[in-house]
């Protein structure tokens, strides 16, 4: 128990701990400021030293097995948010920086994602039954960061609607356009941009996944316009007019960033241009931890923007835009986590007691990250030539706009099904595009 003390007095340094040993023995950490009070006991003398040396992925397995346990209405979303208020003091204990500098050393080999390994590990977490997912997701199943206009008032359902179309806004449209979706998800992208008038061709991994999307696509009435294969990014040839990426980045893995956006630029026409929207972290580079590596998604890692910058210097793609997206996933998993907590029943129905204490850490985990830690998301906007993008912003908001403001009922039944969008006469020309109309 000493090994363990000395650690948590390091660590402790907002909040407080009540730490009930696996002998019964009460010990306190921190001064009770600035953090919640968690109540923990430990069932197992030899955690006592297992937390001390790797308490990320112990803490975690521990819970999982029942051998960590909270007292005192404590929770692990309590146990998670003391962790997540005192991260430097646990990054600045000695065993812990020997830790992570042999995570940094095996950071490549642990992210190694050659076609068939990385289809295997994205169906390790993509292809459980879509009945857990539709316990906590919005009726869309959009399992990315959604869209907050209002965090208090916003639905879950609204923000992800507001997300799919601010992407769809950032993509400037128009009918017969050829869109690449590179990581469909169950489809909801898909559906929204195939009503944009676009044709769509998306490809996913997952067997799962692509069942439920195109059953999806049918029930919406776009088949005709949304085609699905079962494809590794690296398979997917042709040419596109836009290329779109959601939450798909962060399974590539730092060894594969040149061949992902290598991929990407290959994949656009000389005037097309790409959305990438994915996970970041606003530190430097650093490794996945244990927990999620080994029980969420192996492979996955969450890029500096000086990693996705750097490639992009390397593969030649123009960096058009880029939004950060700061507290917008927080919000997204905090309704997540609750859901999933109302439903809790259902989903040991499904799998188990430890499963379901698994995923609440992940969610919690997670939650925490955009909140206290280094993570964020963002949006980037990637063409290979310089004018490929209006020079000014304006037409995101104005199609954004257009798409969310109802069209008069005097004007519903004259206007076509699929109608130009507002962007192509609110926004600039560019100077290849003023050529060609000439």
């Amino acid at each position: 128990m000493r090994m363990l003390s000395g650690l948590l007095k390091k660590f402790v340094r907002n909040g407080r701990m009540r730490l009930y040993d696996a002998g019964g023995t009460l010990h306190e950490f921190g001064s009770g400021e600035n953090g919640p009070t968690v109540t923990v006991r430990l069932h197992d003398a030899a955690l006592h030293r297992k937390l001390a040396l790797n308490p990320e992925l112990v803490a975690a397995e521990a819970y999982m097995d029942g051998t960590l346990t909270f007292e005192d209405g404590s929770s692990v979303h309590d146990f998670l948010t003391l962790f997540s208020v005192n991260r430097s003091g646990l990054a600045s204990a000695g065993s812990q920086k020997l830790l992570r500098r042999a995570w940094r050393g095996l950071k490549r080999w642990q992210q190694a994602n050659p076609l068939g390994v990385a289809a295997k590990n994205v169906r390790h977490h993509y292809d459980l039954s879509t009945d857990l997912y539709r316990l906590f997701l919005d009726e869309g199943l959009n399992y990315s960061c959604a869209y907050f206009r209002d965090p208090e008032k916003d639905t879950l359902e609204e923000a992800q609607v507001a997300k799919l179309v601010h992407i769809a806004a950032k993509l400037r449209l128009e009918p017969g356009m050829t869109v690449a979706e590179i990581g469909s998800g169950w489809g909801s992208l898909a559906i929204q941009l195939a009503r944009c008038g676009a044709q769509v061709t998306a490809i996913n991994v997952s067997p799962e996944q692509l069942k439920i999307s195109r059953q999806r696509v049918e029930e919406a009435g776009v088949a005709d316009r949304v085609t699905f294969f079962e494809r590794d990014y690296r398979e997917l040839d042709g040419k596109f007019d836009r290329v779109v990426s959601v939450g798909m980045m962060e399974h590539v893995g730092v060894r594969h960033f040149d061949e992902y956006f290598g991929k990407v630029r290959d994949l656009l026409t000389d005037d097309g241009f790409a959305m990438i929207h994915a996970i970041g972290r606003m530190t430097p580079p650093g490794t996945t931890g244990p927990f999620i590596r080994k029980y969420i998604f192996p492979g996955g890692y969450v890029p500096a923007l000086s990693e996705v910058f750097a490639s992009l210097e390397r593969v030649g793609l123009w960096a058009a835009d880029n939004e950060i997206l700061r507290l917008h996933y927080y919000y997204t998993i905090r309704h997540w986590r609750e859901r999933f907590a109302a439903n809790r029943d259902k989903a040991i129905e499904l799998y188990d007691e430890r499963f379901c204490r698994m995923w609440e850490f992940y969610l919690s985990a997670v939650e925490l990250g955009f909140l206290h830690g280094s993570n964020m998301v963002f949006q980037l906007l990637l063409s290979r030539e310089r004018d490929a993008v209006p020079i000014i912003r304006d037409f995101i908001v104005d199609d954004e706009r257009a798409m969310l403001t109802p069209a008069p009922k005097s004007a519903a039944k004259r206007q076509p099904k699929v109608k130009p969008k507002t962007a192509t006469r609110t926004a600039p020309k560019s100077p290849r595009a003023r050529k060609k109309a000439e």
